[in-house]
């Protein structure tokens, strides 16, 4: 049965769907079946994956009961999707009904033995679609840039994690906090990263021991339909990804057998 993984907070800018991106192809690397959920309505991590949203059932579809989850997954260039469009933007008014906060966690129980990872990609919002991102998810994943902005992110984040762990997912766990565009050569840098440590304390969890330094490369991979792991493998960013998939998963062997989609 699939582990359920979102990547979340609310800050913009912080690299969640790079790290999606990332991860994604990472996991697809070591053999890994993957399906990625685009829950950003502007559909950021669709494009990078190569799916359309066009003229095909989305993620939207799935929460206003119009087609089926299988209906809705796209076998995209590196893994399955579900795509998003601009279309979500509208699903914070039209979901008003008792329940709506499970409704993504229902659909995907349905798939959820057909794959070992479901990687979900959060909106820059505390919204009725990150709530059912964390009931969904037996895991959260919080990048972050050693920003104070970026930190005080996490900070107001912290009451929705355990507002959603009281009452609608005991068992979420934030599994740890990423730093992205990392320059360990800043006074800021390690700064906010002392402040960081006392969040991930509060929260119960840590910070990854690998970073993820800025690169050129990691921004020109979407263009090309590629995730860093395969548009530039020996870049720094590519075994920095590498480690800390490592690190996520708790093991490094490649694991044999089926592929993604």
């Amino acid at each position: 049965m699939a582990k359920v993984i979102a990547i979340t907070n609310q800050k913009g800018g912080v690299g969640k769907t790079t790290t999606c991106c990332g991860l994604c192809g990472g996991l697809v690397q070591r053999g890994y079946k993957v399906l990625a959920v685009d829950l950003d309505p502007q559909g950021n991590l669709s494009f990078s994956l190569g799916v359309e949203a066009d003229d095909n059932f989305t993620v939207y579809d799935l929460f206003k009961g119009n087609c089926d989850v299988t209906d809705a997954i796209q076998e995209g260039g590196v893994c399955d999707v579900i795509p998003s469009n601009i279309l979500l933007s509208g699903v914070e008014l039209e979901l008003t009904g008792v329940g709506r906060e499970y409704v993504l966690r229902e659909q995907l129980e349905q798939v959820k033995d057909d794959y070992d990872y479901i990687i979900l990609d959060t909106p820059p919002a505390l919204s009725v679609l990150t709530i059912n991102a964390y009931t969904a998810s037996d895991e959260l994943v919080i990048p972050m840039l050693c920003e104070i902005l970026s930190l005080q992110g996490i900070a107001q984040l912290k009451q929705t994690i355990f507002a959603v762990q009281r009452y609608y997912n005991k068992s979420l766990q934030v599994r740890g906090i990423l730093l992205n565009k990392y320059n360990s050569r800043l006074t800021l840098t390690r700064e906010v990263e002392e402040l960081a440590q006392m969040i991930a304390q509060q929260l119960e969890t840590e910070i990854f021991s690998s970073k993820i330094s800025a690169s050129v490369c990691i921004a020109e991979a979407p263009a090309h339909g590629e995730t860093i792991m395969t548009y530039s493998p020996k870049s720094k960013a590519a075994k920095e990804f590498s480690a800390f998939i490592d690190e996520l998963t708790g093991t490094t062997a490649k694991k044999s057998g089926a592929k993604s989609k």
